[in-house]
């Protein structure tokens, strides 16, 4: 469609021969993402052109068409600058149904219509919505035009009427406020505190998920008849986590922040136990509680356990793990995938390893799914389909975010106990995490635990002296091929070894290290200079 003709017509045409004009522009170009440079200059007239047409009088069917047509612009970057200023972003915001420049610089949420009724009014707010998705989102100008004109303020007032929402409306509302906040992080602070954004978010999530409350901090349990998540509370409650993921990126503020987030790790636990209609939406809906369990401070993460009317398992204090086992079952699914892990994987890590490591119930409980007692030790501990097995292949990842992740959460598991690490994984698979801890030689980390014990199996104990501490198994004898030697051969290879040691050394290609007296690695040199008595009482256990 030649655009030359489209702008000469559009000067000159009527309401009725604009939107038929414009209908046909957007029939052509509905599934058009990559447009053609030489035309930049043309699409960017268009866009205000669309903008003045939306600036008059015309009918509702006539403003969805200007709308069409700007969302499908607002996909080039290049050509929204017509669109990234005062004017274009007030006149799309009050097509959103969003109040924002002066009416909204009180220091209050201006006064929000209701969701609108008339199909083609609804149709008119959804367009609008996305162009402001794809402009904001394409385009810093428009970014810091929307936190001029306040555009936030309108998003928050929108939220106080979410009970009303009609599904496109909300997502798009919700998805814009997730935009804004991922894209300008100087609004985050201000939405937090002088909006209440967090607590209205919580609020949204409550009523998609109609969440019912049997204490403070204890969601009612989701009755086991009930049909899974409808796919569009799903889409919204997603949209909704999102944007609250990135409002609680910063550190907690006080007491008052703390309640509410006790109050969302309780809306996530009841994420974490709902029903979706897919197996994919539900594995998406546990990365994102995940991902935000890992913005909430660590002592909230009791409301996943402490559910007094529901009660739990008295071998662990009466707390309710079912939301741990959902998540370790969540962490073995995406290790079981074999890719992407440092985004996958690392989150769900961290948070069990945090949980583990603060509260002990929830330690207690996933080292007896994770680390049961050994009994058979004559298998490597890499080697196997138990979940053990396949943390312990992670300890050599080649990403070091994860061989990292999956160290510490097992560290953390055994107490942050060298020796009992050990005896679940090998030196060999732990030599990289106990040289950056500076644990080589032994002994625990800094946290303390308490002094439940760890028992051995009868099986363990009598394999015990037979287990190669580098391995972490029991090997099958080998022949010892020094046997038939006689001292004098045993003198030359032994001269023969220490040569090429010497060699590659002095040629670089290796460097002799040793261990200091603080369990950290250095130079061999170093560590043979070291006075004799600086090691003394260094392995306290």
């Amino acid at each position: 469609m030649d655009l030359n003709n489209v702008l000469s017509q559009l000067e000159s045409a009527n309401d009725v021969d604009i939107e038929e004009l414009l209908r046909e522009f957007n029939r052509e170009n509905s599934h058009t993402f990559t447009f053609d440079q030489k035309e930049e200059t043309l699409r960017s007239k268009l866009c205000q052109s669309v903008l003045i047409v939306l600036g008059m009088q015309v009918p509702l069917s006539c403003q969805k068409t200007c709308l069409e047509t700007l969302r499908i612009l607002s996909r080039d970057k290049c050509v929204l600058a017509p669109v990234a200023t005062r004017d274009g972003m007030l006149t799309l915001a009050r097509m959103a149904q969003l109040s924002a420049g002066e009416t909204a610089g009180d220091g209050q949420d201006p006064p929000q219509p209701s969701a609108p009724v008339a199909e083609e009014e609804r149709v008119v707010v959804v367009e609008a919505l996305k162009c402001l998705c794809n402009v904001v989102y394409n385009s810093a100008a428009a970014q810091q035009v929307s936190v001029d004109v306040k555009l936030a303020h309108g998003l928050c007032a929108s939220l106080r009427t979410a009970a009303a929402w009609h599904h496109e409306v909300g997502l798009f509302t919700l998805r814009l406020l997730f935009l804004l906040s991922a894209l300008r992080s100087d609004l985050r602070v201000e939405l937090r505190r002088e909006r209440q954004v967090v607590k209205l978010l919580a609020e949204v999530l409550e009523h998609t998920l109609d969440v019912r409350w049997d204490g403070t901090y204890e969601a009612a349990r989701p009755d086991p008849q009930s049909l899974p998540l409808p796919a569009e509370d799903n889409d919204r409650a997603m949209e909704a986590l999102k944007a609250l993921f990135n409002l609680t990126v910063c550190n907690a503020d006080g007491k008052e922040d703390d309640h509410q987030y006790r109050i969302i790790a309780a809306i996530l636990r009841h994420v974490l136990m709902l029903r979706t209609e897919t197996e994919e939406k539900t594995e998406e809906a546990h990365s994102h509680a995940v991902n935000l369990l890992n913005n909430l401070p660590v002592s909230c993460l009791d409301a996943l356990i402490d559910l007094p009317v529901r009660g739990g398992l008295e071998e662990y204090g009466g707390k309710n793990m079912d939301a741990i086992q959902v998540l370790l079952d969540f962490m073995e699914k995406r290790i079981d995938k074999g890719s992407n892990y440092k985004e996958g994987l690392t989150p769900v890590l961290s948070l069990l390893t945090e949980g583990s490591r603060h509260h002990r119930e929830i330690r207690r409980y996933i080292k007896a799914q994770v680390l049961p007692p050994l009994t058979d030790v004559k298998i490597r501990p890499e080697v196997g389909t138990t979940t053990r097995n396949k943390l312990v292949r992670l300890m050599t990842h080649v990403e070091m975010a994860v061989k990292q992740a999956a160290a510490e959460f097992l560290f953390v598991l055994c107490k942050e106990s060298v020796d009992n690490l050990l005896k679940y994984t090998g030196y060999g698979n732990a030599a990289g995490l106990l040289m950056a801890r500076g644990l080589l030689g032994g002994g625990r980390g800094e946290t303390e635990y308490s002094p439940d014990e760890d028992s051995d199996t009868e099986e363990y104990k009598t394999a015990k002296p037979f287990i190669n501490p580098i391995t972490g198994h029991v090997e099958e004898p080998m022949p010892n091929p020094m046997e038939e030697m006689t001292e004098e051969q045993k003198e030359y290879e032994a001269q023969k070894l220490v040569n090429m040691l010497d060699k590659l050394s002095r040629q670089s290609v290796i460097r002799p290290m040793g261990v200091k007296p603080d369990g950290t690695l250095a130079p061999l040199e170093e560590t043979l200079r070291a006075p004799p008595g600086d090691d003394a009482g260094s392995d306290s256990d």
